[in-house]
């Protein structure tokens, strides 16, 4: 294993995925790209729309350097992709770019209106991924 992608946003399960990557990492000396993804607005084309000001590149950019300061304290560089677009879409153009070994999303309990119009980071990328994936689920 040489590269292993992360989608994090500093939610809890993002935080727990970021920990087991960094334990793959370590046990494989492999190299960890991570990503946050801005997403645009519903019904907007892709690289087109504008950004929601409540999820803004600025946010994901914050989150990006939280991850790399949480790998740097267990002593892993990582390279920081931040990139905008539908979330899973862009997870999964990633992984392929930087032909990734492994890719390592948390998932959570979605909420009523998730359920109801079935969107789901995690499984959307589960659909779509043609590389190795880990789902880290939240703490019970």
């Amino acid at each position: 294993m040489k590269t292993i992608l992360v989608g994090y946003d500093d939610t809890d399960s993002a935080k727990r995925a970021l920990a087991r990557a960094a334990e793959y990492a370590k046990a494989f000396d492999a190299k960890v790209v991570v990503t946050s993804v801005t997403p645009l607005h519903p019904g907007t084309a892709r690289g087109v729309g504008p950004i929601d000001p409540t999820d803004n590149r600025a946010m994901h950019d914050d989150q990006l350097e939280h991850a790399a300061a949480a790998l740097a304290e267990e002593g892993i560089a990582a390279e920081l992709v931040p990139a905008i677009g539908d979330p899973a879409g862009a997870i999964v153009s990633l992984a392929e770019e930087h032909k990734a070994d492994l890719v390592v999303i948390g998932t959570r309990e979605p909420h009523l209106v998730e359920r109801l119009m079935r969107h789901s980071v995690s499984r959307d990328v589960a659909h779509t991924v043609r590389r190795d994936l880990l789902i880290v689920h939240p703490e019970h």
